[in-house]
């Protein structure tokens, strides 16, 4: 496309004085990393969607505060994984509910041995080491590996200096090895 603006930043000041074109390229170009991080943090696609699409919306009103000169993607990913949380707790409330409902009527606290055997060990071992991390430590976890940001990406996006994402990635990984390689013992 000819006169199309390589970088955010381009596309940022225009927005800012009032481009809905340039905003609307903004969207295109970041549309698919911001539902993924929408959806690692709700596991479900209509929530991700909906928090996507409300991400943006915020975005948007807020991008008149935005510095241009800094990075875009860290920036919207960190309103993106704030609204997808906020789904995820509304929707966890709701999911506790009917699990607690649910376990008085059936009596039955966990799968059955079948279903359990029938589900990848390995795959299972990890994603519930995943799952079972503190809040704080699966994003980082989903923000560096699933998503594959950078250092200084997730660090702004979970608002941490750098070298605390170096740290907290090392521990981490350390105790999901330990919790994976204990499954397997």
């Amino acid at each position: 496309m000819v006169g199309r603006p390589r970088d955010d930043g381009e596309l940022v000041r225009r927005a800012q004085r009032g481009d809905v074109g340039a905003y609307e390229i903004i969207v295109a170009r970041h549309q698919e990393t911001a539902f993924r991080a929408a959806y690692l943090v709700t596991r479900n696609a209509a929530d991700a969607q909906d928090a996507t699409q409300e991400a943006f919306l915020k975005a948007y009103a807020a991008l008149g505060r935005f510095d241009a000169a800094r990075a875009l993607r860290p920036w919207l990913l960190r309103i993106v994984v704030n609204e997808a949380r906020n789904r995820r707790r509304a929707e966890g409330r709701r999911e506790h509910l009917a699990a607690r409902a649910a376990a008085q009527v059936s009596g039955e606290a966990a799968p059955s041995t079948e279903t359990a055997a029938l589900r990848s060990a390995e795959t299972e071992a990890l994603r519930g080491a995943v799952a079972a991390l503190p809040e704080r430590d699966r994003m980082l976890i989903y923000l560096r590996y699933f998503l594959d940001l950078s250092e200084e990406e997730t660090a702004t996006v979970l608002g941490v200096r750098r070298g605390t994402v170096k740290s907290r990635t090392a521990r981490t990984l350390t105790r999901l090895r330990t919790r994976t390689e204990a499954g397997h013992g």
